[in-house]
């Protein structure tokens, strides 16, 4: 007698491999990056290689210690998109040992350690930047040239990243972001317009600026083939619009307006690529409502008087943690039974 195999539910294939998600995400990624790397240099397109390289490495290691097999699991894209996302995070000639450490972190600890893909709590390219932040401040926090000056090279960011020094002149074309220098102007009682007044601090125009509409329309097109929510980016974006606006109207020689908040820092990026993850996020659609809200929240709060300016990476980790909460209470009612 002929027997037919069984499976659990559900039995129609879905609409997308997890791999062609991925490289959809990755195809997005890619216009965004380029800009970055014409402003900033050929260390950005370095650092995702080589963050992509150890990603990788660390990715097998664990699968093996897991008795995962690496066939299925090593190149469904995962791991290339998280080391994508933390590789946009540093700055493109931080040395090499920061991509290892944030890739031990990403791979290892946050997505691996907890069972892997889809079980992760919170979101492993933020754990990675953020333990690195912790680490190194000073190498995370040293940004390229603003355009108009020099961008180094393919050689010259590879050297930069092997030996973690920089030859001499270089000094001149590394520093703070804008945030960090706005930051640290208006504590010492520079008003926004004098600041941004001055392109030697902001840069005309700045890569943030130029980046984040790359991004945005990445994040539109990903938007656009039902593989992010629009509910998370659109909440995020709106939430800085209506709770940055006030402040803005009634101060804004002290408060930045929200278009300001949005093209300054990785915003852009983190609403479209970041907040909007589908295994640390919210799994509700009421509750993306409320992740992206309070995310947008946080990052006006990190910037208004948080150490580090930009604070996406903290908002994010916070809101991943209040993920379960917001799910329990926004899950839809089962039909016949109360809350």
């Amino acid at each position: 007698m002929r027997t037919f195999e069984t499976a659990q539910a559900p039995h129609r294939p879905p609409a997308r491999s997890l791999r062609s998600v991925m490289l959809l995400v990755c195809a997005a990624l890619l216009p965004g990056t380029l800009v970055q790397a014409v402003m900033l240099g050929s260390g950005v397109i370095v650092q995702v290689l080589l963050c992509t390289t150890f990603a990788l490495l660390v990715e097998a290691v664990m699968l093996r210690l897991r008795g995962q097999p690496l066939s299925r699991f090593l190149f469904d894209g995962s791991a290339l998109v998280t080391a994508w996302l933390f590789a946009l995070c540093i700055p493109p000639l931080a040395p090499w040992w920061i991509a290892a450490t944030g890739m031990l972190a990403a791979i290892g600890m946050a997505k691996q350690a907890f069972g892997g893909l889809g079980r992760n709590p919170f979101n492993p390219a933020m754990v990675g930047y953020v333990l690195v932040l912790l680490c190194w401040p000073l190498e995370v926090s040293r940004w390229g040239a603003t355009p108009g000056d020099w961008v180094p090279g393919v050689v010259d960011s590879v050297r930069a990243v092997i030996t973690g020094a920089f030859p001499g002149g270089w000094d001149a074309v590394t520093g703070a972001t804008p945030l960090t220098v706005e930051h640290e102007l208006m504590a010492r009682g520079m008003t926004l317009p004098e600041i941004q007044a001055d392109a030697r601090i902001t840069g005309s125009p700045h890569p943030a600026s130029w980046s984040a509409l790359a991004f945005a329309l990445g994040g539109l097109a990903l938007c656009a083939l039902r593989v992010v929510d629009w509910r998370t980016p659109l909440s995020v974006i709106g939430g800085i619009v209506l709770l940055a606006t006030p402040p803005w109207i009634l101060d804004g020689d002290l408060n930045a307006s929200p278009l300001h908040h949005l093209l300054s820092g990785g915003l852009v990026l983190a609403a479209f690529f970041i907040a909007s993850d589908p295994v640390s996020g919210a799994g509700t659609a009421r509750g993306r409502w409320l992740f992206g809200f309070g995310f947008a929240a946080l990052v006006l709060v990190f910037r208004a008087w948080g150490p580090h300016p930009d604070g996406i990476a903290f908002a994010i980790l916070l809101m991943n943690g209040l993920a379960p909460l917001i799910d329990r209470y926004t899950a839809p009612r089962r039909f016949g039974q109360g809350r």
